[in-house]
């Protein structure tokens, strides 16, 4: 049961959403974020850099040993290459490491954020039993994804520029056209760009509008509008007290 995926598991084996055993992930979640970035923001800026390299490379190896134990167990499928948005900036948290960039900075900012949360809170692993490797491996790589940028924005590294959206916006729509590519050629869902996989906001813009691709126009801007927004207004009101 430890090596099987959700295309193998036995029914029933599963949690339940906003069950106990989810419950458990989300509230290790808090804490770790709360502490990190706590621990983050007093450090000196070498000891803020060896912190980035740690937090990274655990990604990487989380990314790493799900690989490790995929070819195993003896169950690989195209479907768990990293090209799900939440994959793909698993590469850009490594290319952070040894380039600065604002494009990415917002990028991690203003997607991996969020996109991390949305699947911390709505797992498509539920079919998944506590003690399995892709159980573990799916919450603690995006408990460990949302935590790289947030700490960094707690800490005054990342500064999120609304200037940076269209930038952002246009990078992610390059990733999804050659996604939406692969897609085809392999017949993946990644990105969900082709299926639901029972995801519930999606199942429910598929029932509102007929299709869940929906979701991606309509829920873009309010990310967006929610991640930035405040960002917005707290540098206006800082700029009106410098004024005065």
């Amino acid at each position: 049961m430890f090596l099987d995926t959700v295309e193998t598991i036995k029914d029933g084996a599963g949690f339940d959403l906003f069950g106990t055993v989810h419950l458990s992930w989300l509230a290790a979640f808090v804490i770790l974020a709360v502490a990190a970035s706590i621990i983050y923001r007093k450090l000196s800026p070498k000891a803020r850099n060896i912190m980035r390299i740690a937090v990274a490379s655990l990604i990487l190896l989380d990314e790493g040993w799900k690989w490790v134990f995929l070819f195993i167990g003896n169950r690989y499928e195209h479907s768990y290459l990293p090209l799900h948005l939440c994959s793909i900036n698993v590469f850009l948290v490594a290319f952070h490491i040894f380039k600065k960039s604002k494009i990415v900075e917002n990028f991690l900012y203003a997607f991996c954020i969020p996109a991390g949360i949305i699947a911390l809170l709505t797992p498509s692993w539920t079919a998944l039993p506590p003690v399995n490797f892709m159980h573990i491996h799916s919450f603690s790589i995006h408990i460990l994804l949302a935590l790289y940028p947030l700490m960094l924005v707690v800490g005054g590294d990342i500064k999120p520029d609304i200037k940076m959206a269209p930038k952002c916006l246009l990078l992610l729509l390059g990733m999804g056209i050659i996604v939406l590519g692969v897609n085809f050629l392999c017949d993946t869902n990644f990105m969900f760009l082709m299926r639901t996989d029972d995801i519930s906001f999606l199942v429910l813009f598929k029932g509102v509008f007929g299709a869940h691709q929906w979701a991606f126009p309509i829920l873009l801007p309010i990310v967006l509008a929610v991640m930035y927004l405040p960002i917005v207004i707290i540098n206006s009101k800082k700029a009106k007290v410098i004024a005065i």
